[in-house]
C-alpha cells in the first residue's frame, strides 16, 4: 500500500528529474548511482500505544522524502533513522518535520527513548515495493564499541559511599502529608558488585523516598518531571481512578496526585509509563506503609525493598575500575537479572551491617518491587513469632494467632508487589544474615547483616 504523498508544489526542485544522484545507501555503505525522479514524498506518522502508524512508507529509489511526525500519545517520543537523521524529541501532542533527502536505498526507523524500541516502535522505508508488514527488532541500539561492565561480587562499597537508610521512624501525628517527588535521571549511579548505572529515580534515590501514615490519612503527591523523557506514578495505596493522575507527563510538566488511605499494608508505588518494567527495573519504586491500627512498638524496624537490576552496555567511561551501565530491555524480557538487590544496591547491608542489640524485639517490613521475580525473606538464625504479610496477620497480632500451638515462622513468600513485615527476639550478639531463599538471588546480592552486640 502507497503510505506517502506525492508532493509537486514548491518542494520538487526544478530540473531534478533530470539530474544524477550518487550518494550512500543509507542501508549498506555501498556507493549507488541513483536517478533523481523529481519527486517529493511527504507522510505522517502518527503514534498509537507504542506503535508508529504507518509503519511503512514505499518511494521509489530517487524520491526525495520528507516525514513528519504527529506525537498523538501521552509521552515524549522521536524518529531515529539509520542514517542518522532523528527529528529530535517531540512532546506529547506536538508534532516534528524530518527532511530525509533523497533514498537511495530501504530505510529503518525507531523512537531512541529507551524501550521504545523494543516495544515496537520502528517504521521501515521500502524502496519500490510494498512490505508485508514490519516486525519489532530487539532494543539493540548500536553501541560501537562498548562492552557489557564486568560484576565483582567480591567488590567493596565505593569510599564515601552511603548506604540507603533502611532504618525506620514512626508515623507522626499528621493526618495530611504532602510531599514533592521530583524524577531525575541520575548518571554513576551505584547499583553494587563494582557497577554503576544510569538510574531514573524519583528524589535522586532508588528507591524513592518512605511514606508512612495510619488508616485515613491523606497523601498528597505534586510529581514534576525533571527528566527526558516521560514518566508518572501509581500508588497501590491510593483507591483512584488512574486516568488523570497516573497519567505520563513530560518534561518540565508536573501533577498533583491525591489519595486517601483506606486499608493498612505496605504498599509498591512504581512509575506506569510504558515499558513499566523497565521505568521500574530502572529505579522508579518506593514504598508507602500504612500502620495496621493498634501496631505495637518494637525497639527497631527496618524496611528491606528487594528488586532487581538489569545491566546493559558499558557506558565506555572506565574510572577506577568501575563499569557503568544502563538496563536492557532484553535481559527484562527474559527475567535475567545480572544483580537483586535490597533498597537498590546489591550487598549493601551485607558491607554495612543494620544494627541490634541482643534481647531487642525487632520489625523487618519487606516490600517486593520486581518487576518479576519472587522472594522468600529468611533470616538465618531467627524464627518469626510475628508474620504481617498483604493485609492480614498469619501469626501474633492483636489476636495473639498461633500463640496457642508455639506457632513460628521461618520465611516470608512475596510474589512482585506484595509486602508485609516479620517480628523476632535477637537471643544473643552475633551476625544473623538477612538473605532470600531463593539462593540464585541471594548470591547476585540480596542479602545483608543484622549485626547485634
Amino acid at each position: 500500500m502507497l503510505l506517502g504523498l506525492v508532493s509537486t508544489g514548491a518542494a520538487v526542485v526544478a530540473g531534478a528529474a533530470a539530474s544524477t544522484w550518487r550518494q550512500w545507501s543509507g542501508d549498506r555503505g555501498t556507493r549507488d548511482v541513483v536517478a533523481a525522479t523529481g519527486r517529493t514524498v511527504e507522510t505522517t506518522l502518527r503514534v498509537e500505544g507504542m506503535r508508529f502508524v504507518p509503519d511503512t512508507v514505499q518511494v521509489q529509489a530517487g524520491d526525495r522524502l520528507v516525514i513528519t511526525l504527529d506525537n498523538t500519545s501521552d509521552q515524549v517520543h522521536d524518529l531515529v533513522l539509520d542514517t542518522g537523521a532523528t527529528t529530535g524529541r517531540v512532546s506529547a501532542g506536538g508534532s516534528a518535520r524530518l527532511e530525509v533527502g533523497l533514498v537511495t536505498g530501504p530505510l529503518q526507523g525507531w523512537c531512541s527513548i529507551a524501550g521504545h524500541r523494543a516495544q515496537g516502535m520502528v517504521m521501515q522505508v521500502v524502496v519500490g515495493a510494498a512490505a508485508s508488514g514490519t516486525d519489532a527488532p530487539a532494543d539493540h541500539e548500536d553501541h560501537g564499541a562498548q562492552v557489557s561492565p564486568t560484576v565483582d561480587l567480591q567488590a567493596p562499597l565505593p569510599e564515601g559511599f552511603a548506604p540507603y537508610e533502611a532504618a525506620l521512624v514512626p508515623s507522626s501525628h499528621d493526618s495530611v502529608h504532602r510531599v514533592t517527588f521530583t524524577v531525575t535521571e541520575v548518571e554513576q549511579a551505584y547499583v553494587g558488585a563494582g557497577v554503576y548505572q544510569t538510574r531514573w529515580t524519583y528524589n535522586g534515590t532508588a528507591p524513592g523516598p518512605i511514606l508512612r501514615g495510619k488508616v485515613g490519612d491523606t497523601f498528597e503527591v505534586t510529581l514534576v518531571n525533571g527528566g527526558t523523557m516521560s514518566h508518572s506514578i501509581d500508588f497501590h495505596a491510593g483507591i483512584v481512578s488512574p486516568d488523570k493522575p497516573m497519567r505520563s507527563i513530560g518534561p518540565g510538566e508536573s501533577l498533583v496526585y491525591t489519595f486517601t488511605a483506606q486499608h493498612s499494608g505496605i504498599w509498591l508505588y512504581h512509575c506506569s509509563t510504558a515499558p513499566m518494567s523497565l521505568h521500574l527495573a530502572s529505579g522508579m519504586y518506593g514504598a508507602v506503609i500504612i500502620d495496621p491500627d493498634g501496631l505495637a512498638e518494637v525497639d527497631r524496624e527496618y524496611l528491606l525493598i528487594q528488586a532487581e537490576t538489569y545491566l546493559g552496555l558499558d557506558s565506555g567511561q572506565q574510572e577506577e575500575q568501575t563499569a557503568t551501565s544502563t538496563a536492557m530491555t532484553d535481559k527484562i524480557a527474559a527475567k535475567t537479572p545480572d544483580l537483586v538487590c535490597f533498597n537498590g544496591v546489591a550487598f549493601q547491608y551485607a558491607l554495612a551491617p543494620l544494627q541490634a542489640r541482643a534481647g531487642e524485639r525487632i520489625r523487618l517490613w519487606v516490600l517486593d518491587a520486581g518487576p518479576s521475580l519472587p522472594t522468600s525473606f529468611h533470616v538465618v538464625g531467627l524464627q518469626f513469632d510475628t508474620v504481617f504479610a498483604e493485609g492480614t496477620y498469619l501469626l501474633g497480632g492483636p489476636q495473639e494467632i498461633g500463640r496457642a500451638w508455639h506457632g513460628g515462622s521461618q520465611a516470608l513468600a512475596l510474589q512482585p508487589a506484595q509486602g508485609g513485615f516479620v517480628e523476632a527476639v535477637v537471643p544473643a550478639a552475633g551476625h544473623y544474615a538477612m538473605v532470600t531463599h531463593v539462593f540464585a538471588d541471594m548470591d547476585k546480592g540480596a542479602k545483608g547483616i543484622l549485626e547485634a552486640v
